[in-house]
This record gives C-alpha cells, sequence and structure tokens, in this order.
C-alpha cells in the first residue's frame, strides 16, 4: 500500500479551507498557494503514472479497513494517466485566469478550484462505485460555483440549468447504486466486478437496470446526444478559464465508462449482454453529427467552441463503443487530445473577447492582438476539426482504423469523415469572419469613436500557447503514446491483476505477468 495515492485529492482539500480562511483577502497569496499546489500536483501525478508504467497497481485503504468493506482508493495506467492529464490542464488554466484577472472577478475563485480538482481527481482514484457518486457531487457543487464565479444574470441561469440536469443524474446514479447493492451487496467495482460474474441468466433484471441507468449518468457526464442540452450554455456563459477546465469534465464521463464496462460489465458477461451496443455507438454517431453542424451552425465563438465539445465527445464515444482494445487505446489517445484542444480554445474565445469586445462572428475592426491570437486559433481549429499534422488528425485515423471490424463500420466511416468536413467549415467560417473580414469591417465601420479595447496580456499568451505545444508534443510523439494506450486498453480488458490487488494481500503490488 502506498500513502502517495491519496496526496492529489488531500493536497487540493488542504489548500482550499486554507485560502478561504487565510488569505480570503489577499489574492495573490491566493494566486500563489494555488500554482504551488498545481506544480506539486503535478510532481505527484507524474511520480504515480511513473510507477505503474511497468503495469503495476497501486492501492490506498482509508483507516486501514481492508475492501470490500472500506473506502480504496486504485491507481493504474488509466487512473493515473488521467490525473497527469487533468493536473497539467490546471496549471495553464490557472495561468490564464492570473494572466487576464478572471480570477479576481469574484469571489474564492482560487478555493472553488482546489475544490473542483479534488473532485475530478477523486473520480479518476477511486475504486468504490458510491465514491464515485461522492466526488461527482464534489466536483458538482464546486463546478457550480465556479461556474457564476463574476456573475451576470446569464451566467446564473445557465448555472441553474446546469446544475438542475446534473442533479438529475445524481438521482439516477443513487437509484442504480441502491438496485445494484441490492443485487450483490457491496459496491467495490474489483468486488463487483467478480459477484456479477456469479449472477445466473435467470436473474439479471435488477443488474441490468442498473447498469442501463448507470450508463445514463456517465452519458449524462459525458454530455452524450439525447443528453447534451445542458452542455452549450453551460459552457459557453462560463467563465473562460472555468471553461477550459470543464473540458476535463466530460472525460469524467466516458472515464467512468471505460472503467466499470470494462471491469464490472464487460461485453462477455451473460447478464448485461447486448447492452453495449443497443444504442451508445448509434448515440455518439448521433452526438458527433450534432456537434459539428452546431459548429458550423453557431453565431457566437463560445457556443462553436462548446458545440465542438460535444462533437469531440461524440467521437470519443463511438471509439469507446466499439468496446475492443484497439477502440478503447484510440479514445484515450483521442481524449487527450480534445481535452487539450478543447480547452485552448476556450481560452483563446476569451482572448477574441478580451480584444474584440464580443464574440459575435460578425464583420468587426480588427481587434488587439490580432495575428498571435489569429495564429493560435488557426492551430486550435485544425487540431479540433481533425486536420493534418495536428494530433486530432492522427487521433481520428486511430478511431478508423479500430472500426475496420465493426459491423456498422460504413456508418462509423461516413459519419466521422463528413462531420470532419463540417466541422472545418464552421472554424473556416469563424476564423474568416474573426480575422480575415475584419479588415474591411474597419473601412466601413461609422461610430463617431474607434472602439478601444486592451490586448490580452502576455501571460494569457503563454497559457493558451503552453496548450498548443502540447498538442504538438502530442502529435510527435503519437507513436509511444498510443503504444502506452494500447498496454492501457489490454490491461482493462484483463483486470485480473486489479481486482486481485484490492481484494487480496494488504500492501502487495500487483504486476501482470504479460507485461514488459
Amino acid at each position: 500500500m502506498t500513502h502517495w495515492i491519496i496526496a492529489p485529492i488531500i493536497l487540493p482539500a488542504l489548500l482550499a479551507p486554507f485560502i478561504v480562511l487565510a488569505a480570503r483577502y489577499h489574492i495573490s497569496i491566493q494566486r500563489v498557494f494555488s500554482l504551488v499546489g498545481v506544480l506539486a500536483l503535478i510532481v505527484i501525478s507524474a511520480g504515480l503514472a511513473w510507477q505503474v508504467s511497468d503495469g503495476s497497481i497501486l492501492f490506498y485503504r482509508l483507516s486501514d479497513w481492508a475492501a470490500p468493506f472500506g473506502i480504496v482508493l486504485v491507481g493504474d495506467r488509466l487512473s493515473t494517466m488521467m490525473v497527469l492529464l487533468t493536473s497539467v490542464l490546471a496549471l495553464f488554466v490557472l495561468l490564464y485566469a492570473i494572466g487576464s484577472g478572471w480570477d479576481n472577478r469574484g469571489r474564492h475563485f482560487h478555493a472553488l478550484f482546489q475544490f473542483q480538482l479534488m473532485g475530478i481527481l477523486g473520480a479518476f482514484l477511486t475504486g468504490d462505485l458510491f465514491n464515485l457518486f461522492v466526488f461527482f457531487e464534489v466536483l458538482l457543487i464546486a463546478s457550480y460555483g465556479l461556474m457564476i464565479h463574476a456573475g451576470g444574470n446569464e451566467r446564473l441561469r445557465a448555472g441553474v440549468q446546469y446544475v438542475l440536469f446534473n442533479l438529475i443524474g445524481s438521482t439516477l446514479f443513487l437509484f442504480a447504486l441502491g438496485s445494484i447493492y441490492a443485487e450483490t451487496g457491496t459496491l467495490n467495482m474489483a468486488d463487483l466486478a467478480e459477484r456479477v460474474q456469479l449472477i445466473g441468466a435467470e436473474e439479471t433484471v435488477g443488474i441490468r437496470v442498473a447498469a442501463v441507468l448507470l450508463l445514463l449518468v456517465f452519458a449524462i457526464k459525458a454530455a452524450l446526444v439525447p443528453l447534451h442540452f445542458w452542455l452549450p450554455s453551460s459552457y459557453a456563459e462560463a467563465p473562460a478559464p472555468v471553461a477550459a477546465l470543464f473540458a476535463i469534465m466530460t472525460k469524467v464521463g466516458a472515464y467512468a465508462i471505460i472503467r466499470v464496462y470494462t471491469m464490472v460489465f464487460p461485453p462477455d458477461v451473460e447478464v448485461t449482454a447486448g447492452l453495449h451496443d443497443l444504442w451508445l455507438l448509434p448515440a455518439a454517431l448521433v452526438s458527433l453529427a450534432i456537434g459539428m453542424i452546431g459548429v458550423l451552425a453557431a453565431k457566437k465563438l463560445d457556443r462553436l467552441v462548446a458545440f465542438s465539445i460535444i462533437g469531440s465527445m461524440g467521437m470519443v464515444m463511438v471509439s469507446i463503443a466499439l468496446f475492443t482494445p484497439a477502440g478503447i487505446a484510440a479514445a484515450l489517445y483521442y481524449i487527450v487530445h480534445s481535452t487539450l484542444a478543447g480547452a485552448a480554445l476556450f481560452l483563446i474565445s476569451d482572448l477574441v473577447r478580451t480584444g474584440r469586445g464580443n464574440l459575435e462572428l460578425t464583420p468587426q475592426p480588427p481587434m488587439a492582438g490580432t495575428a498571435l491570437t489569429a495564429g493560435l486559433f488557426f492551430a486550435g481549429a485544425i487540431a479540433m476539426a481533425g486536420l493534418p499534422p495536428l494530433s486530432g488528425f492522427l487521433g481520428k485515423l486511430m478511431v478508423l482504423n479500430a472500426s475496420y471490424d465493426s459491423d456498422l463500420m460504413a456508418w462509423i466511416w461516413a459519419v466521422v469523415l463528413i462531420s470532419s468536413l463540417i466541422s472545418i467549415l464552421g472554424f473556416a467560417r469563424a476564423g474568416s469572419v474573426l480575422f480575415w473580414k475584419a479588415h474591411g469591417a474597419e473601412a466601413a465601420e461609422e461610430a463617431d469613436e474607434p472602439r478601444i479595447t486592451p490586448a490580452p496580456t502576455a501571460l494569457s499568451y503563454v497559457a493558451v500557447g503552453g496548450l498548443i505545444a502540447l498538442l504538438a508534443l502530442h502529435t510527435v510523439f503519437a507513436g509511444q503514446v498510443h503504444r502506452y494506450t494500447t498496454t492501457m486498453a489490454e490491461q482493462l480488458f484483463a483486470p485480473d491483476a486489479y481486482t486481485t490487488t484490492v481484494l487480496t494481500t494488504p500492501g502487495k503490488l500487483s504486476k501482470p505477468k504479460e507485461d514488459h
């Protein structure tokens, strides 16, 4: 048993109340502690990811209560990769919030930011479904506070809609947990993986209902059609750094589907046979199509980016819905890509708002910092649309390659390629209106006085540039990353090491024999 695995949860949990109690009126102190905390998270997350890179499983038993009776945190390749991705994303989001001054436009930004990290990282590390629900609620509460940061009627309205929709998901989650516990007597995922296997074919009604409810809950978190209605307005109205951090929030839903439906309800389990391909893959294809159509139809840049998030989640879920090692490996590569690209685009939209005064996709005079902002938008748009040479293109190739053996291969290829063309048109239209036609608008402007808008700060550009640089690295090292996600997927489809480590000898690290 290692104590380091609880550090990503404990650190932000301690920092948040400290910031509220000791540095409430000192924004500079809040910034220092928040930055130091995130940097520490990156170091710890990288260490955990390195420890499990050979296939080992890390675990921590709170109060030394053995599973399945006590709370267990588990770290494997998947969970530690998601923790590291979240920590790295948080650094650049935080730099942007500080550089743009967003953190000083309302109260308790840094405390809520830390609580949000606690909820997200806890969801990735927990080995228990009930505590997954608990961490969902932690991140929901914190995210609501962040959404309405700096106030405004539109932001408050979107925040209420966001909370109400997610509370519906929380209610369904509780129903699902009650059904699972009634059928199996446990909520520990490792224990569930063994007990579900023992349920006879004549007693599957309860567990099938629970599995469907869980899938609905995770689909809400992942903004999968038709459960996506909360996302466009919520993300578009949220402060830009908050929306950028929320780029990882939909991935929590995708992570939960991967974890639960490869371990507890895998495709070959008789009690939930057919559940995965009944509607998950069609819904993913529809999500991809609707998201990219929304990109083309959007009239404001922030809503365009929000719809691109829906489309990217559709792409992720298409690959997940295949439920093969190749499909999961491609999905995991694309998750990293879409998280970085989505976050970068939300921050770029705020650069546009700062230099332009609004986000309307109409010809207007050139904004402050046009050249640099345009270059960053160009890179982010290429990445999200899936054009070469950036990682979106490679990720889509991996998804298409993984779908060769699917009965719906023709549909997958058609929807992916057509939606890619639509997204290219949508981003090209937005870029031309924002940056190219702006010069013509300047000559036609009839205002009495020229509009004066401030230029974005250097730190804001550094934060966005850092995310674009990470996308470039994700492209350069695509081969190594994909090999790692392939071994990750193989580990997910062979969960014996996970269950053995969690349920047997305390303090033992388990390493599957096939890993080298």
